[in-house]
């Protein structure tokens, strides 16, 4: 069994993105990232998001508008970001608090300017197989894992749990298109899937965004399979510090000897969210790479 290093992997990308940052003329990118509230794990993950980015030579914009702001004054301050030419991409950090239309913020951001990928263009663009868009941050992460530790998807069939737009949708879409490292055969499971054992049984790589932790267990999976885990779930946990420990949809301990190859939790998938987030700003910064 190999263990896939997200960590080292996003480290080799960000090193990558340093030198590209550094070759830019004028300007640095700059990314703006909004985040209402002070929900623990958002508050965490924009901090990341913002040394990271510093690390790079990206300039990291953080915009607190208070718990309190309306659908139309947050509308009016992603309109405001949407023509700041000085603003390449912009973040608008998931959850958003209840009285929001978390969708309908999303598809405010320009499409040109939508580094996390969740703008209804730009997931178009992933059916369309059209690379002048943003791929969202976890699904691009998930096919830059596969492809840097050696898993080509040509041929092979990838089951999916899970049907987000943030992750199931636009990963089995990238899988499926005609390009080298994909050309995967896909089928996407959910909560209306039945005899669900059965079908990721069948699966040459699976991989788990569902949400629910450790969910997937060993007679789940066929031997030698690929296991990419998505899934980031606080589970109670008396023996650390915070009373929780964070674990995947995957139950590692019993999964991780009967596949080939899997990411583990933390240090998988995640550390490439926040990777890509930065190749998509700096892509954002290039004139004329984006068409409409």
């Amino acid at each position: 069994m190999e263990l896939i290093d997200g960590n080292r992997i996003a480290t080799a990308i960000i090193a990558e993105l340093k030198a590209e940052v550094a070759a830019l003329p004028g300007r640095k990118p700059c990314l703006a990232l909004v985040r209402v509230g002070e929900d623990p794990a958002s508050v965490s993950y924009v901090r990341k998001k913002e040394q990271t980015a510093a690390e790079i030579g990206v300039t990291g914009r953080v915009i607190l508008p208070p718990v309190t702001i309306t659908q139309a004054e947050l509308e009016k301050l992603i309109d405001g970001l949407n023509a700041d030419p000085a603003v390449d991409g912009i973040l608008v950090q998931s959850p958003l608090p209840k009285h929001l239309d978390e969708l309908a913020i999303f598809r405010r951001v320009a499409p040109h300017k939508d580094v996390d990928g969740f703008n209804t263009i730009n997931l178009g663009k992933i059916a369309q197989e059209d690379d002048t868009g943003f791929v969202s941050c976890t699904p691009a992460g998930i096919m830059e894992l596969l492809a840097r530790s050696g898993t080509d998807l040509k041929g092979k069939h990838v089951v999916v749990l899970g049907r987000s737009l943030i992750v199931g949708k636009p990963v089995a879409l990238l899988a499926l298109q005609k390009r080298a490292g994909a050309n995967g055969t896909v089928t996407i499971c959910h909560s209306g899937t039945r005899d669900l054992p059965a079908i990721t049984r069948l699966a040459d790589v699976l991989i788990a965004a569902i949400g629910r932790a450790e969910f997937v267990t060993a007679d789940m999976v066929k031997p030698g399979a690929v296991v990419i885990d998505v899934g980031i779930n606080r589970v109670p946990d008396a023996t650390k510090k915070t009373g929780y420990r964070l674990t995947g949809d995957v139950h590692f301990p019993t999964v991780a000897p009967v596949s080939s190859k899997i990411t583990p939790v933390p240090g998988g998938v995640g550390p490439m969210t926040v990777a890509m987030l930065m190749k998509n700003t700096v892509k954002a910064r290039k004139p004329g790479t984006f068409t409409a």
